[in-house]
């Protein structure tokens, strides 16, 4: 797998031969000219989406984590520090180890948006943390002090760095199959625990700002889901028995490595997050996530806090992931009297 060239005036290519990795683009945006109509009308919907932290208001939360006990402490910094590593990565790999393999320019926009979005969610945490906790050090350095915390960053990195050091077709694949694990699983599973504290009235400017990061993540969740079935499209002849069985495996260890993380970040302790809830909330993620791609279930479990999709829903948008836009856009604030 070759790097698209940047400039390249001698390019043929017509905007029906565009692929989304393996093409010969011209390195221009002839955004007039588009063959995944997709990919425009999601760069159309994250324009519509754009906020920015500072319209967050966090000002009761800097009271409410004074009385939040221990164990909601540290599961709120533990959650704050593990969402801060994610969307780091994140940022990164879009720009340097994903789009530069891709070579239709349409895709390429949303890319290019994505990475902007994480870092603009990295700003987001970075608000939380100043504005409320009394140990921002501590948890910009649990990432590789807590060794239950590295241990699953550096099984989320693996992926990455895998196609980083060895850029194939095969290994692109399996990155975008990760895209979908990291942005529908652990996210999820991470806004749950803030979520949660909402849900009993606390820390509502932390909930709030999680809504609009996970908006954003919902979009980017999309462009990794039509990712992989235009390539199944493209390159049915990536799509082996031996790719299938490794997209399992990895579904099957995230599953059990988020688990191990939820468990051990709530302890038990977080009102209405028992160790099983926690489990089958994560498989049923998973579920969710494989079967958006066309493969089958593993766990075949329902939800078990069906609370949580409504919660991180703005009442007042309506949208079409394929073919509309958002409408009725307001940042409003979150009350304790919004629906759960």
């Amino acid at each position: 797998m070759n790097r698209k060239q940047i400039y390249n005036p001698d390019s043929t290519e017509d905007v029906n031969n565009r692929k989304v990795f393996g093409g010969n683009p011209t390195g221009i945006f002839e955004l007039n000219n588009i063959k995944y109509q997709w990919a425009y009308n999601l760069w159309e919907m994250m324009l519509n989406n754009t906020w920015f932290p500072k319209e967050v208001d966090m000002t009761r939360d800097v009271n409410d984590y004074k009385q939040l006990t221990d164990a909601e402490k540290i599961a709120y910094d533990k959650t704050l520090s593990q969402l801060i590593f994610m969307d780091s990565l994140q940022t990164n790999n879009l720009i340097d180890n994903v789009n530069p393999y891709v070579t239709a320019p349409e895709i390429n926009l949303v890319l290019v948006r994505q990475s902007f979005e994480e870092a603009l969610h990295s700003q987001s945490y970075a608000v939380m943390v100043d504005s409320i906790s009394t140990n921002s050090d501590e948890i910009y350095d649990l990432w590789r002090r807590d060794m239950m915390l590295k241990h699953k960053n550096d099984a989320i990195a693996a992926v990455y760095q895998e196609l980083a050091e060895h850029p194939t077709d095969e290994n692109f694949l399996k990155a975008c199959f990760a895209n979908q694990i990291l942005e529908g699983i652990y996210f999820y599973s991470g806004f749950t625990y803030l979520y949660t504290l909402a849900r009993s009235g606390k820390m509502l400017g932390s909930a709030q700002m999680i809504r609009f990061i996970q908006r954003d993540e919902v979009t980017h969740l999309v462009l990794f889901q039509n990712l992989i079935n235009t390539l199944r499209k493209e390159r049915a002849d990536l799509f082996t028995d031996e790719l299938k069985a490794d997209v399992y495996d990895m579904f099957r260890k995230a599953v059990k490595l988020e688990s191990e993380w939820g468990k051990y970040i709530t302890q038990g302790q977080i009102l209405g997050l028992t160790n099983d809830i926690v489990e089958q909330y994560i498989q049923y993620l998973a579920d969710d996530r494989l079967t958006s791609v066309g493969f089958d279930k593993i766990y075949n479990v329902s939800n078990p806090i069906k609370w949580v999709d409504d919660f991180a829903k703005f009442n007042d948008q309506k949208t079409n992931f394929f073919e509309g836009n958002v409408v009725n856009y307001s940042k409003g604030s979150l009350s304790f009297d919004d629906d759960f």
